[in-house]
């Protein structure tokens, strides 16, 4: 006889409302007790949700970014009695910590063999599969939540490896030399820090937009002392609301000016097709302790100075006390990296790929300028644009950036 029994999330301590990053089985799947069922991702760290019997699915009620605690439905089983019930697999914290097979397949021993050591994004089940499989987790490249490593990538990989002729190198087909290991401890004293979890993600993703998207940057200046002779006076009018002007809020708009004038810099490339987008999404990249994020403004086109400040306030103090959530840093059509308060005369700012273009904001100047006959003082602002140069070419990139330019020295065209 068979029965029906309900999984509910164990005792996962004080979380609440913790997101579901990976979901391991569907309806008409088997289960054996002890196998991860799901992942779940806390502010800390991930755990894996095991079955504590063995059966068939029938019934899913959580799927990739539900909220769940304590208590919540997983799914429903339909399990055998004991007579005829499946003998239960080695504890799941034994399998995780055991090293890779070393009896895997030749086909499998072919991909390790390719791999490096690697900083990767996965929960410990996935781990475990792919050191089954025998795949080096950090050349997979995560399609899931947050940039985490699937069942499906690790199979695709190993689909992909095996395609590959003989003495190819994995990952995008680019073939280097391994990094060199180095003991730093011979040459003197050291201390060995992690990465922030922030670093890994954003490292990874940085990493891949720099070797796979062909950067071209584009500089110049742009005088904005009228700006910011108006900024001031905007600032000290909002003062008594504790509202700070800053020159950022003035970027956001002259940039969705430039955007709407040159609509293929806000686009994506997919495949052998340019998606042009219709909305004006803003990311600025926000320097934390843990990393660098990258919150997005939503319709900046239609919004004012005030509103953009206020706002450019708000989501970057959540991006510093680590309440940013994952929708928060989603949806950019183009990004600002601003190091204007920190110095610099110009920098390549990387891509934030699936985005084409992103600008690098350094810090201001005065600067003798000619004009009239004369050398007179201006404060000048160094602009650094970007360009995946498969979409865009150098003179609609130096157009782009002479526009936005143009329009940081004269505000007024924001009004038209």
């Amino acid at each position: 006889m068979s029965e029906m029994k309900q999984v509910l999330v164990p005792d996962i301590g004080d979380y609440k409302g913790v997101s579901v990053i990976e979901v391991m089985f569907k309806v008409g799947d088997t289960i054996n007790e002890d196998d991860t069922l799901l992942t779940l991702e806390t502010d800390k760290a991930a755990m894996d949700i095991p079955s504590p019997y063995t059966g068939v699915v029938k019934e899913m009620h959580v799927e990739i970014g539900d909220k769940i605690s304590r208590g919540s439905l997983i799914l429903v089983l339909e399990c055998a009695d004991a007579a005829s019930a499946n003998v239960s697999p080695a504890p799941l914290a034994a399998v995780a910590s055991a090293p890779a097979t070393p009896t895997a397949p030749a086909a499998t021993q072919a991909v390790a063999a390719a791999a490096s050591s690697g900083p990767a994004h996965a929960s410990p089940a996935i781990r475990r599969f792919a050191r089954e499989l025998g795949v080096d987790i950090a050349q997979v490249k995560g399609s899931g939540e947050k940039g985490r490593v699937t069942k499906d990538d690790v199979q695709f990989f190993v689909k992909a490896a095996l395609a590959q002729p003989k003495g190819t190198a994995s990952g995008n087909g680019l073939q280097v030399l391994d990094m060199p290991v180095f003991d730093f401890a011979k040459f003197g004293a050291i201390e060995s820090r992690p990465l922030s979890r922030i670093q890994k993600i954003s490292g990874a993703n940085l990493h891949r937009n720099w070797v796979t998207i062909p950067h071209v940057t584009q500089f110049d200046e742009a005088d904005i002392t009228d700006m910011e002779a108006f900024r001031k006076q905007l600032g000290a009018e909002y003062a008594r609301q504790n509202i700070k002007i800053t020159p950022l809020a003035f970027m956001l708009k002259a940039v969705v000016a430039a955007l709407q004038k040159f609509p293929k810099f806000n686009t994506s490339l997919d495949g052998e097709n340019l998606i042009y987008k219709q909305y004006f999404h803003i990311g600025v990249a926000v320097d934390t302790p843990d990393g660098l994020m990258v919150p997005v403004l939503r319709d900046v086109d239609k919004k004012g100075i005030v509103q953009l400040a206020q706002e450019l306030a708000e989501i970057s103090a959540k991006a510093r006390d680590k309440k940013i959530t994952a929708s928060d840093m989603q949806g950019g059509c183009f990004t600002i990296s601003s190091l204007g308060g920190i110095g610099g005369t110009a920098f390549t700012p990387i891509i934030n790929a699936p985005e084409v273009a992103i600008l690098g904001v350094s810090r201001s100047a005065m600067k003798p300028v000619y004009q009239d006959g004369q050398f007179v003082p201006r404060l000048m602002l160094p602009l650094s644009v970007s360009y995946d140069h498969r979409v865009i070419d150098g003179a609609a990139a130096a157009r782009f950036t002479a526009y936005l330019a143009q329009v940081l020295s004269d505000i007024r065209r924001l009004a038209l």
